[in-house]
């Protein structure tokens, strides 16, 4: 793989990282119920983390003379992840945020390769870093699934 790959994977991972802010702050104000709320106390702790993640990799795309993307660089893949028609269905809510979270795992560990390829530790080291919050937050939710598919 060449650098070419590593800013390929850097602009897709800030794009989803942003779009991940955009749909776990949604989700964290539309959803109801008391059985909702410590899904929604996780997603709005995760967003910040989420936009650090994309602070991150916005400056480290400028750090190798790239562009972050903006809004019009931007295509939303994250259908899983819309907020629910019903706001009291918090089930599929946290199977959206475990279908991102999986994505962002593979993405992140695809940069981990191709940085590695490219001779690029301080990319290697930022994915590497970034990997073990995203699988932190899969943990929480595959959790919070469990405690929702045995109610």
């Amino acid at each position: 793989m060449t650098n070419e790959e590593v800013t390929r994977l850097l602009r897709k991972a800030y794009g989803d990282e942003i779009e991940t802010v955009m749909n776990y702050l949604t989700n964290s104000i539309v959803l109801d119920g008391v059985s909702a709320e410590e899904v929604k106390e996780s997603l709005e702790t995760d967003i910040q983390e989420e936009l650090d993640h994309a602070r991150m990799l916005g400056e480290r795309l400028k750090q190798l003379d790239e562009r972050p993307p903006a809004s019009m660089d931007f295509q939303a893949r994250q259908e899983s992840l819309q907020p629910p028609e019903d706001s009291t269905d918090v089930l599929s809510v946290i199977e959206g945020v475990l279908e991102a979270e999986e994505d962002a795992i593979e993405t992140y560990r695809s940069l981990i390769d191709a940085a590695e390829d490219a001779d690029d530790p301080v990319t290697e080291d930022y994915a590497v870093t970034i990997l073990a919050d995203e699988e932190a937050h899969r943990t929480e939710f595959r959790g919070f699934r469990k405690e929702y598919r045995s109610d």
